[in-house]
C-alpha cells in the first residue's frame, strides 16, 4: 500500500519583484504570509510502521522555515527571483529527506488568493 502524508506550515516574509503589470506595488518592499504544504509518498516501513517518521519531516521544516521566516526574501541565497514557483523549488531542495518520498511542495497566499505546485512524483 501507498500513503501520502502531508505537514503545513507558514511563514512571514517580505520581498520586492520587477514585472510589467501592478509594478508600482511590486518594486516597493512588502509582505505575506506564506503557507506551504510539504507532501510525502511511500510504502510503510515494515519495522516502523511508517513512510517517513513525522517528527523528522518537522525537524526538516522547521530549519526551512529558519531560512525563511521573517526574512527579506530577495536576500535569501538560493533563492532567485522570490516567485511562488522559485519558493517550491528552494523548499524542495532544502528538504533533507529522501527524494523518492517528497512528492510536492505547495505554497499559497490566503490574502491574494495565489497558489504555487510543485510537483516532483
Amino acid at each position: 500500500m501507498r500513503f501520502e502524508l502531508s505537514q503545513k506550515f507558514y511563514f512571514d516574509a517580505a520581498h520586492t519583484l520587477q514585472r510589467a503589470i501592478e509594478t508600482a506595488g511590486s518594486k516597493r518592499i512588502h509582505g505575506h504570509t506564506y503557507n506551504v504544504e510539504v507532501t510525502v509518498a511511500g510504502e510503510q516501513n515494515a519495522d516502523s510502521g511508517m513512510v517517513i517518521d513525522l517528527g523528522l519531516l518537522r525537524q526538516e521544516i522547521a530549519l526551512v522555515r529558519e531560512m525563511l521566516d521573517h526574512h527579506l526574501l530577495d536576500e535569501v541565497p538560493g533563492m532567485g527571483v522570490p516567485t511562488l514557483e522559485n519558493l517550491c523549488a528552494f523548499i524542495a531542495q532544502r528538504l533533507n529527506i529522501e527524494p523518492s518520498l517528497l512528492q510536492s511542495v505547495k505554497v499559497w497566499r490566503d490574502g491574494v488568493g495565489d497558489s504555487c505546485t510543485l510537483r516532483l512524483h
